[in-house]
């Protein structure tokens, strides 16, 4: 599951350490949309928040939607701010009274842990008090090093800091509280079920991450589909919480954001816009068109 960290939420993909590995550059044509009506347009941009150094994904079209947009929108508008994400992170990642990291996965899982636990150079002890989402996240970070990617090349940062030195607004749907309350919030069980997720797919870890940013790269929108289906039906709770439930908000704000003359670029992970619950599958129930450009 550590995939969904990746695709789904900047906050957790800038938490999860990874090594900035100086992968070859690509070509890349990733998928984007137009939703407009008279007098205002909304380019629809699926972002992938960790990718490999010198990675060209950029094309002329979608650098005259980018020259169009007076606004960009975000998951969390403060993507950047590593030092304040980490803190946020700290604020709720703690808890007392809280049982043995390694007891809190299935018997037969405990030494894929204890592996994972020791890639990271850290002991048991030391993820203890953390809550199984954080201590999830901070795992991750084991097998994300082989992957040559790291959300210092994500399409968030590149993003942010092209919108910030040309001084246009940048505005998030989310804030970074709202996105850590979401792995917050979980009942204890789907947190358990994230944790062992993240233990399932590190041996293929960095093939299943090189896979996806070429999915993601060549616009195929069906492949990331898939995948997140597959993660997403190990667990409802995950998939309403993660998918669903901001999807609906996002597909709300899009709407009413239809309202207001200009044009906006709304950059989210790929995620949310592949698959029957994506937000352009709820704009088309919604009687809206939903043009795909490239």
């Amino acid at each position: 599951m550590s995939r969904l960290f990746r695709l789904l939420a900047p906050v957790a993909a800038l938490l999860i350490s990874a090594c900035a590995g100086s992968g070859q550059a690509e070509n890349a044509r990733p998928a984007l949309w137009r939703v407009s009506d008279p007098d205002t347009t909304i380019y629809l941009f699926g972002t992938i928040h960790m990718l490999p150094k010198n990675y060209r994904w950029r094309t002329a079209k979608f650098d005259a939607a980018l020259a169009r947009s007076d606004t960009l929108v975000m998951e969390i508008a403060d993507v950047s701010n590593a030092a304040g994400n980490a803190e946020a992170y700290r604020a709720v990642a703690t808890a007392a009274g809280l049982p043995p990291i390694l007891d809190r996965v299935p018997a037969d899982k405990r030494a894929a842990l204890q592996t994972a636990i020791d890639k990271v150079g850290l002991k048991p002890a030391q993820l203890d008090r953390l809550k199984t989402w954080a201590a999830a996240l901070a795992i991750g970070g084991a097998s994300s090093a082989a992957t040559g990617a790291s959300p210092a090349n994500g399409v968030d940062k590149q993003l942010g800091k092209l919108f910030g030195d040309s001084g246009k607004p940048i505005l998030g749907l989310e804030t970074t509280a709202q996105q850590l309350a979401y792995f917050d919030t979980l009942p204890e069980d789907a947190q358990r079920q994230l944790l062992t997720g993240m233990l399932d797919g590190a041996s293929g870890e960095a093939d299943d991450v090189t896979r996806m940013i070429k999915a993601w790269g060549r616009g195929d929108v069906r492949t990331i589909a898939v995948t997140f289906d597959e993660e997403l039906k190990l667990s409802l709770t995950l998939a309403d919480r993660l998918i669903r439930q901001r999807n609906t908000a996002w597909t709300a704000w899009i709407e009413q954001r239809l309202a207001t003359p200009g044009t906006v670029m709304v950059a989210v992970g790929a995620g949310h816009l592949a698959g029957k619950d994506s937000v352009l599958e709820m704009l088309k129930a919604k009687g809206l068109k939903v043009e795909r450009l490239q």
